[in-house]
């Protein structure tokens, strides 16, 4: 039986949530106010510079977010907007026609696929009679569906919370209310949007400081691996881009993979062999979006470390994708946010998926594009689903984490099995040949972190 909340807890709990949570076959209409080419100037919705997209492939996107909570989209348009209103966003011609369409249809929830201010959101509400969410809440949304593990609904409440804090005068109407104050001289004590401001404020340190707790879990973890060690890859990349299902292909494990977006949250590690026998630690992440909200990159930090860490970086492209390029340019920028230079061709791998749903001829050209370019920034063309090009995507970690790795010749006594016991399952085995007195040459690579037991153990072996 469960403790009742104390009317502060209560209170919290209701702040708590961006949006009152969003009830699944809503019938909802998908609003695209995005600017005219003509007129395209940076907004908070659009990012600096315009978001490039073409209107029907952004439209598409917010309208698939609205599907992977299992909303029912009646309608999705485009509102062309030559500048956004102070008041409703779009203009209020446009506000008269839409409120027509939402009686007519009964339109219970409208998606605007921009950022909203809170008195935006407010006058649009009043005026359309139906609730009304941006963008971000919407993701905000989402992620608080998909969250399981503590870490991430801690993560999902931080950002839930921040959002929340500035748009206060939206969702209560008692503003003008006020507590006593203390002592003789109290004065008219904190109105109840400051007392709701300072209490959200408070849980949003309480949980910052859960936060740092896992944080240092994480990294102890990071580093007992470090210690074994086994090399770390991240897979990062656009939402529903194949991670997921390529996850699973690579380590036989049975992570939800889904055709929506934003079907993994919680970050999943499993061990992987590579072609020479090293294993590896292979780690599955939340994937990107476009105009992805700051407070969630902010919150989903320690989730992404992983990938901050990680030795090889896989970026996985559905190559099948009108918008893949896109979608490259959004995680680049992302990947930006975390420290991390897209540029980087030792370290990041690209990954071109879903070569499953390309017809033979783009097939057959991608897979000519991918070998005319040169080695160091060549991406593997695979299908996650069907498991072609994987044994080569494998070769290719494996060339990525050998560079900057010392190969060493070295001399085996025919009586020495433990030592060659030793070679087997701490190195890479590139060559070996057996001479005439039993002794065994081998060439090996060492993996990162053994050379001072190698070198102990084999002090006579040769630098290649």
């Amino acid at each position: 039986m469960t403790e009742p909340r104390t009317p502060g807890e209560e209170r919290l709990a209701q702040l708590a949530e961006p949006e009152k949570e969003v009830a699944a076959g809503t019938r909802t209409l998908v609003v695209g106010p995005y600017m005219t080419r003509k007129r395209r100037v940076s907004t908070d919705s659009e990012g600096e510079g315009g978001n490039p997209r073409p209107p029907d492939a952004r439209l598409d996107e917010i309208a698939g977010l609205a599907l992977a909570i299992d909303l029912t989209v009646v309608r999705s348009l485009i509102a062309p907007l030559s500048s956004p209103r102070p008041a409703t966003f779009i203009g209020s011609g446009k506000v008269e026609e839409l409120a027509g369409l939402i009686r007519a249809e009964e339109i219970g929830l409208v998606v605007m696929d921009c950022a909203l201010s809170p008195v935006q959101q407010r006058n649009l509400e009043k005026a359309w009679g139906a609730k009304v969410i941006d963008r971000t809440g919407l993701i905000l949304e989402i992620f608080g569906r998909r969250a399981r593990t503590k870490e991430g609904t801690l993560q999902v409440e931080l950002a839930h919370l921040s959002y929340q804090k500035g748009r206060l005068v939206r969702s209560w109407t008692h503003l003008e209310r006020q507590r006593g104050g203390f002592g003789f001289l109290g004065g008219p004590g904190e109105t109840q949007i400051e007392a709701d401001r300072r209490m959200i404020q408070e849980r949003m340190n309480r949980i910052e400081r859960d936060l740092e707790g896992v944080v240092k879990t994480r990294s102890l973890h990071r580093t007992s691996r470090r210690r074994v060690p086994y090399p770390i890859i991240a897979l990062v990349g656009y939402t529903n881009a194949g991670k997921s299902t390529l996850f699973n292909r690579m380590t036989q494990a049975d992570v939800l993979a889904e055709n929506m977006l934003f079907a993994t949250l919680d970050p999943t590690s499993r061990a992987i062999e590579l072609p020479h026998g090293e294993k590896a630690i292979l780690s599955d992440t939340v994937g990107f979006i476009s105009d992805l909200p700051t407070m969630l990159v902010a919150a989903f930090r320690a989730t992404l470390e992983d990938v901050v860490e990680a030795d090889v970086l896989l970026h996985v492209r559905d190559v099948s994708h009108g918008e893949t390029e896109a979608q490259a340019g959004d995680v680049a920028v992302v990947l930006r946010e975390l420290g991390i230079d897209p540029e980087d061709t030792r370290r990041i791998i690209e990954v071109w998926n879903k070569a499953d749903l390309l017809s033979a001829d783009d097939r057959e050209r991608l897979a000519a594009t991918s070998q005319r370019t040169g080695e160091e920034r060549r991406p593997i063309l695979i299908s996650a689903l069907t498991g072609d090009g994987i044994p080569e995507l494998l070769a290719t970690i494996e060339q990525h984490l050998a560079l900057g790795r010392l190969t060493y010749e070295v001399d085996v006594a025919a009586e020495d099995g433990q030592g060659l016991a030793w070679l087997h399952e701490n190195t890479e085995i590139l060559d070996r040949q057996t001479k005439e007195n039993g002794h065994t040459v081998l060439q090996v690579r060492l993996v990162a972190g053994k050379e001072p037991r190698f070198l102990n153990r084999f002090p006579e072996a040769r630098v290649l």
